[in-house]
C-alpha cells in the first residue's frame, strides 16, 4: 500500500517498535551492494526479509566496466571436463541479488544458511505483496550519489542471457 522512507540506523527500532517479524523492502533505485549488506544484517537478527522490484536496483560506475566484471567467469573451464564442469554463475536479477546477499553472511556456519533461507527476492511486485507496507531505505538512493554512470541489475542480467518472460 505506501511506502515508508527510513534511515538504515532508525530501522532496527522502526520494526521493534512495530513488532515486526517479516519486512518487504522495496529495492528500485538502491544500490545493490548497500541494500545487500543490510538485508544480510536483517536476516542475521532472525528478520524474515522480502525484498521486491530486484531488477530495477543499481551498480555504479562505468557500463562497461560493470558488465565486463560480471562476464568475467563465464568463459572459465576446467580441465576435467570443460564442456560439464563449468562454474555456476547467477544470470536471472534475484540470483545476483541473492548471491551478493549470501557473500555477506557467514559461510562455514549454521547461522549464515538459515539467514540466507530468510531472504526472499522477486521480480516486480508480486500480488500477495501489492496490499502490503513497503521500507525504502533512504541511505541506499542511488539517486543522492549524483553519478550518472549506474546499470540496473536488469541490464547485466539480460547481457548475461536472462530472458524475461512474456
Amino acid at each position: 500500500m505506501s511506502v515508508n522512507i527510513i534511515r538504515s540506523k532508525d530501522l532496527k527500532t522502526y520494526l521493534i517498535s512495530r513488532n515486526l517479524r517479516e519486512i518487504v523492502i522495496d529495492a528500485e533505485n538502491s544500490i545493490l551492494g548497500r541494500l545487500a549488506s543490510l538485508v544480510a544484517k536483517l536476516a542475521k537478527l532472525g528478520f524474515s526479509v522480502h525484498v521486491v522490484n530486484v531488477e530495477k536496483c543499481v551498480i555504479t560506475g562505468k557500463r562497461s566496466m560493470v558488465i565486463s566484471s560480471y562476464k568475467l567467469l563465464l568463459n572459465v573451464r576446467t580441465h576435467k571436463n570443460p564442456y560439464r564442469h563449468t562454474m555456476k554463475r547467477p544470470r536471472t536479477p534475484t540470483a545476483i541479488f541473492k548471491k551478493a546477499v549470501k557473500n555477506m553472511l557467514p559461510k562455514h556456519n549454521w547461522l549464515g544458511l538459515q539467514s540466507l533461507k530468510r531472504v526472499k527476492c522477486y521480480i516486480g511486485v508480486p500480488e500477495d505483496m501489492k496490499n502490503r507496507d513497503k521500507i525504502k531505505i533512504l541511505d541506499t538512493d542511488a539517486s543522492f550519489l549524483g553519478r550518472r554512470n549506474i546499470v540496473t541489475v536488469a541490464e547485466i542480467a539480460k547481457e548475461l542471457g536472462w530472458r524475461t518472460r512474456r
